[in-house]
């Protein structure tokens, strides 16, 4: 039994978030308020149903970086003409993943692990790659540190089974520093072809 992912990680995630959000929430009413005007009315959250431990669905909160304009049809322009330059700037520095911070106070995320994905990809996943759902899903992970949007969904998924097998908190400071380390030179944010991750078909 692996008594600090199923013990401690939890109480440490908790208390490290509660600290950090007594400190950091005026930052966080900035954004807000400026993402607010950015985004023209289209509000400065969004809300999206992601599966959780063992496939359970949360709510994830994030900063909202796109407009919703749309074409003449009425359907949402594609997403890098929706994407703001405020919107770009908060994205390629992870600052819209901050409001996940209230995810994990919450019990639904932990602050290291695999990245949680739309619930659509559920039945598309091998009985391996399902795996990922074994622990909290995190606010990064060790797919992160490996090349983020820039690798291939195979890759991503083996990484994070990887980090289930071994998760450890030496590693998971270690996921920290890198995470950090790729948030400063901005690395790995999107993938060759588009403004964000293309989407995961079963076979990518």
């Amino acid at each position: 039994m692996n008594l600090y992912r199923n013990c401690f990680k939890r109480v440490l995630d908790f208390v490290i978030v509660f600290c950090a959000l007594l400190v950091i929430w005026p930052i966080l009413l900035i954004i807000t308020i400026w993402l607010h005007f950015a985004n023209k009315g289209a509000g400065a959250f969004f809300l999206q149903e992601r599966p959780g431990k063992n496939g359970k669905i949360f709510k994830v909160i994030k900063f909202k970086t796109m407009t919703d304009e749309r074409d003449s049809n009425g359907n949402l322009l594609p997403d890098a003409k929706r994407l703001t330059k405020v919107g770009k700037f908060v994205r390629s520095t992870s600052i819209d993943e901050l409001p996940q911070l209230v995810n994990v106070l919450k019990g639904d995320m932990a602050l290291i692990g695999p990245r949680p994905l739309l619930v659509q990809y559920l039945p598309l996943y091998s009985k391996e790659q399902a795996r990922r759902h074994e622990v909290r899903p995190g606010m990064t992970g060790w797919a992160q540190c490996n090349g983020r949007n820039a690798i291939s969904w195979r890759k991503k998924f083996e990484l994070d089974v990887w980090y289930v097998d071994n998760c450890s908190l030496v590693l998971d400071i270690k996921i920290i520093f890198i995470t950090l380390k790729k948030v400063f030179v901005r690395e790995g944010i999107s993938s060759d072809t588009s403004a964000t991750m293309e989407a995961f078909t079963g076979n990518n």
